[in-house]
């Protein structure tokens, strides 16, 4: 039995299905003989004359293309399933049909045909069903059961990990099919635990029980890893953190436990045997709080077939914006960065198919020849400007970088995008413009204000004035300028995530600076889909509802000392006992929560999910201009008190002015740019 296995599964694909193809055939005209034989029936005419040897051969040939015409040929039968053996079913349906119907014909234009009616074409549909399905169930059978499993393995083999599923049923079923189809057997599936509540808890799927159902999922595991059952793996089902409440807490219990976990995300190679594709859980996955699928349609229209600039694109948010556009069809990406290790990074993340419509160019924002250069040569129709220098202790030491690059870049890549007609520029801020008590902070407060009073003088500049970019008056921008404003993006570089998992990897102390803090957080996937349906919902927008910044919503804050237990414990090891975690105390700049609005800031609910939009006093153009000229003076003396003493006058005149008037309108139409 095994041997007969062994030896067609060793067979080449094409002489495999070359020999299923000719017992197809052997089996149709079994088929007719024992059809004849069980009805009792004798036909008028002998069987192997002439005219029965080439009605033989027309009911071979019209069977063979009409099986390959039904698919019998296209599929791996180790993996078949109810729509392939339905395919045999059509096929021999058909086929008998045909043969009835050509019967009548033949009796009706030539001679009648003794021995031929209605019934032994009805056994002809069941025989042949039964015994062109026969072999393929039997082969199955073998290759998949369990008996098979056993048989097969040699006394030397290594012991097969046993493994838990935690998933919906439906992929239960296809997880056990295919870990007892890879040769060689890594695993086998020892039970399932489902996350439908409704699942019926002591059934089998395919000889596995089903172990588990919620809410009882981390006391059955807690049981397995206690000794219940030899146990190796934890395999989730795809999407299972946003099913499952307790996710982190099952990760953890295994983890513990040194058992290995994995996730499901689909299938490979079919072609050549089937594999599952297996993606280690990080821990960005499972501080995920449950989130709203993607209207990846729509991102996709909004983002397909334009030519998209990113500054900062080789960065931690930028690069996958860059792969995130590329992937949703634009027609040309170019990257505008200062690192050239960066740059280096990201060619080697895009893959070979992308890699002719991604431009890298390795240039300083604050450059603005060189970036006017680079916009007016590439014709973006947006900007997505990511640009910035983030790390709030470093700033405050380095707060000249800092301005000159979160502030003086913003303005300098915001106007080079109005005076090239760019239709619309992106500002990836950040919650710590929200009431700033750091320099990151009021670098990026100032960023949005300027972003702010671009976009206000858009929206209220008198239609003559729009479009007069190519015409008699080149400072009018007829650019919409929009922020996106978000917290911390997990896994980011230099983000508490990467800091703390070095500091596991060398075996602690995990610093914080206080066990109160707290901090937002989102995946860098959901951020960057998250910025690009912002930037697809302004472009629908105009007049009151038009909004210059969007806010993400962020979900719960979630307590810096849980993300530094969890990740202690998803390592395997104890927080306290064998990783220890020191508080350092708060450092200069850091707020112990913070915020994703201001109390001047209206929060408005669009229908877009996970995006808020922002209504918020917006600083006059003139007033800007005066700040940043006097903020010019104060880097140039070197005067951290004076910059940061304008910076906060800045705020304060946008918490006392409304919106700009009319008048100011034609005024700063022709300062602009």
């Amino acid at each position: 039995m095994t041997a007969y296995v062994e030896a067609v599964s060793d067979l080449r694909p094409k002489m495999r299905r070359a020999i299923i193809m000719v017992q197809d055939l052997v089996m149709v005209l079994v088929s007719v003989a024992l059809s004849l034989t069980l009805s009792q029936s004798r036909l008028s005419f002998d069987a192997f004359s002439y005219g029965g040897l080439a009605c033989w051969a027309a009911i071979v040939l019209f069977a063979h293309l009409l099986f390959r015409y039904c698919g019998l040929y296209s599929t791996v039968w180790r993996f078949a399933s109810t729509p392939d053996f339905f395919n045999i079913l059509k096929g021999c349906g058909s086929l008998t049909v045909v043969l009835y119907l050509a019967s009548l014909a033949f009796r009706s234009f030539f001679q009648p045909v003794s021995g031929l009616n209605e019934r032994q074409f009805i056994v002809f549909f069941l025989v042949s069903f039964t015994i062109i399905s026969a072999p393929r169930l039997y082969y199955r059978f073998l290759r998949d059961g369990a008996s098979w499993r056993i048989l097969r393995r040699a006394p030397g083999d290594a012991p097969i990990n046993q493994a838990l599923f935690i998933g919906r049923l439906s992929e239960a079923d296809v997880i056990v099919r295919f870990t007892r189809t890879a040769a060689p057997a890594e695993y086998a599936i020892a039970g399932i635990m489902a996350t439908e509540a409704d699942a019926p808890l002591g059934t089998q799927i395919q000889g596995v029980p089903v172990v588990a159902v919620p809410p009882r999922l981390v006391e059955v595991l807690e049981d397995y890893v206690r000794g219940t059952e030899s146990l190796d793996l934890l395999i989730f089902g795809n999407g299972a953190e946003r099913e499952i409440e307790d996710y982190a807490e099952l990760v953890r219990v295994a983890r513990h436990s040194g058992i290995a976990v994995v996730q499901f995300s689909g299938l490979s190679e079919l072609g050549q045997g089937g594999k599952l594709v297996l993606d280690a859980v990080e821990m960005e996955t499972i501080m995920r709080r449950s989130a709203v699928a993607t209207d990846v349609k729509r991102i996709g229209a909004f983002v397909g077939g334009k030519r998209v600039l990113v500054t900062g694109g080789a960065g931690s948010i930028g690069r996958i914006l860059v792969k995130r556009a590329l992937e949703l069809g634009a027609e040309a990406v170019l990257v505008a960065d200062n690192s050239e290790f960066g740059i280096f990074q990201l060619d080697q993340l895009i893959g070979e198919k992308d890699r002719d419509r991604l431009t890298s160019r390795i240039v300083d924002v604050t450059d603005r020849p060189h970036m006017m250069r680079l916009v007016s040569e590439f014709k973006p129709s947006i900007v997505f400007h990511a640009a910035a220098l983030k790390h709030v202790p470093l700033l405050e030491e380095n707060w000249e970088a800092a301005i000159e690059t979160n502030i003086f870049g913003t303005l300098a890549c915001a106007e080079v995008a109005a005076k090239c007609g760019v239709p619309q520029f992106l500002l990836i801020s950040s919650d710590k413009a929200v009431d700033p008590t750091s320099v990151l902070g009021v670098t990026k407060r100032a960023a949005e204000q300027i972003v702010s009073s671009l976009h206000e003088t858009h929206a209220e500049l008198p239609d003559q004035y729009r479009g007069a970019v190519n015409g008699h008056r080149p400072g009018v921008p007829d650019t919409k300028f929009i922020a996106v404003r978000f917290g911390n993006v997990f896994g980011s570089n230099g983000s508490v995530a990467t800091i703390f998992q070095k500091q596991i990897e060398a075996g602690g102390p995990v610093t914080i600076t206080d066990r109160r803090m707290t901090r937002y957080f989102m995946t860098v996937a959901e951020a960057v889909d998250l910025v690009i349906m912002s930037a697809a919902d302004a472009e629908q927008r105009q007049g009151r509802d038009d909004y210059a910044i969007y806010m993400l919503d962020m979900g719960k804050p979630v307590p810096i000392l849980e993300v530094a237990e969890t990740m202690i414990r998803m390592a395997g090891k104890s927080p306290y006992t064998d990783i220890p975690i020191r508080f350092t105390g708060i450092r200069p700049g850091e707020k112990l929560h913070e915020t994703l609005h201001g109390e001047n800031e209206e929060v408005v609910k669009l229908d877009t999910a996970k995006i808020f939009g922002l209504r918020t006093d917006v600083v006059e153009w003139p007033r800007i201009e005066a700040a940043l000229a006097a903020l010019q003076a104060a880097l140039r003396d070197r005067d951290k008190a004076a910059a940061l003493a304008i910076l906060a006058g800045l705020h304060r005149a946008e918490e006392s002015t409304g919106r700009v008037p009319e008048q100011a309108v034609s005024e700063t139409a022709g300062q602009i740019g």
